[in-house]
């Protein structure tokens, strides 16, 4: 398939990306960040699969019918990342832990960027990527790239990303080598934020998928609790409020709940029709980051005392533990709490009109003069 149009933008100056792991998604972010001037390296978990690739130019397991770039180096993942500028974890949330305490012995340059792409949290605590990888590596050297981004799609047409990071030079960097490859992405300083957009929406994509077939305001009340639970708890992290509605959170829902392959919708399904959660992968073919990341969610929220009554029961769902029937339930019956008013500070009323008597009689007497 041909590249993506490039818009002209200032050249990444030789510099070298490596990703780990050759799934849909991190073999289409290599080829993204190859056609954006990176030099890069995808690697792969086995040697086997790194010669499967090199044969057919093709990911024809993950990502069929994409060509890999000529320029794209392709090896596996014991070769180390002596020579990366960036370093993109495109592993599943639930190895991450392993993938992160592992840098270091694999070579991580000392002033490499370390980018995670998972929409998941890390086991065992539901921790967010980026807040793992901060306390191995310094914010300064840690991103998180989300954004409704189907990996088929994004190599062909496009998508719509968000690089986030507390270093805003990391942020811009990134962005721009997407944009340059043609794939638009806005620039973040919320990584955390972006990082729970992607969980809720997972969470939520499932939840749908769990749903739909017993009624659609079911299955949108599903989604909606599902997000204004975690915003709750994001707001408790300093998260913005803008990571969970825009791109990387609602953009991102809109985009799986449409997808008739997404992973984490037709495992929803897959369990409101009886299949058990440990054979949802084989099913599908793929991992299904929702059904280990939806229990972290709401274990985390549990113990940040945040009231998340849907989150926990799509939780005891995917956990055999709550019948389909009774989750339908608890969505369509689940009230949410009433919205927090603020209330203004002592005095602040007296203050305001005393403001706004004075601005009258300024109005009067510069009307008075002019007459």
């Amino acid at each position: 398939m041909p590249p993506l149009p490039r818009p002209h933008l200032p050249g990444p100056a030789g510099r070298r990306a490596i990703v780990i792991g050759a799934g849909s998604f991190g073999t289409a972010v290599a080829v993204v960040l190859a056609r954006g001037g990176l030099r890069t390296t995808l690697q792969t978990r086995t040697p086997e699969q790194a010669q499967e690739l090199l044969a057919a130019q093709e990911n024809t397991v993950y990502l069929p019918g994409v060509e890999l770039p000529r320029e794209l180096r392709i090896e596996a993942a014991d070769a180390g990342l002596a020579r990366g500028d960036y370093v993109f974890l495109g592993v599943p949330s639930g190895g991450l832990d392993e993938v992160i305490s592992g840098l270091e012995a694999r070579g991580l340059p000392r002033r490499a960027a370390v980018v995670s792409l998972a929409k998941g949290l890390v086991p065992p605590d539901g921790l967010a990527p980026t807040t793992m990888l901060t306390a191995v590596l310094g914010a300064d050297r840690v991103a998180v790239v989300g954004g409704p981004a189907h990996a088929q799609e994004m190599v062909t047409e496009g998508a719509g990303l968000v690089a986030a990071s507390t270093d805003e030079a990391l942020a811009h960097a990134l962005a721009q080598v997407f944009n340059r490859a043609g794939v638009v992405c806005e620039q973040s300083e919320d990584p955390v934020g972006v990082e729970l957009a992607g969980a809720a929406k997972n969470a939520a994509a499932l939840a749908v998928g769990a749903t739909e077939a017993q009624g659609l305001n079911a299955a949108g009340a599903a989604a909606g609790h599902i997000f204004a639970e975690v915003w709750h708890f994001a707001a408790l992290r300093g998260a913005q409020p803008e990571s969970l509605i825009g791109l990387a959170g609602t953009g991102d829902l809109v985009a799986t709940a449409l997808a008739p392959q997404s992973r984490n919708y037709r495992a929803g399904a897959l369990l409101a029709a009886g299949v058990p959660a440990a054979e949802v992968p084989a099913r599908i073919g793929q991992t299904v980051e929702a059904l280990e990341s939806v229990p972290l969610l709401a274990h985390a929220l549990e113990r940040a005392g945040v009231g998340a009554p849907v989150t926990s029961a799509l939780g005891a769902l995917i956990a055999g533990q709550l019948p389909v029937d009774d989750w339908v339930a608890r969505v369509r019956t689940t009230v949410p709490a009433p919205a927090r008013f603020r209330r203004p500070p002592p005095g602040a009323w007296r203050r305001f009109w005393a403001r706004l008597r004075k601005l009258f009689q300024r109005s009067a007497s510069v009307r008075s003069t002019a007459s």
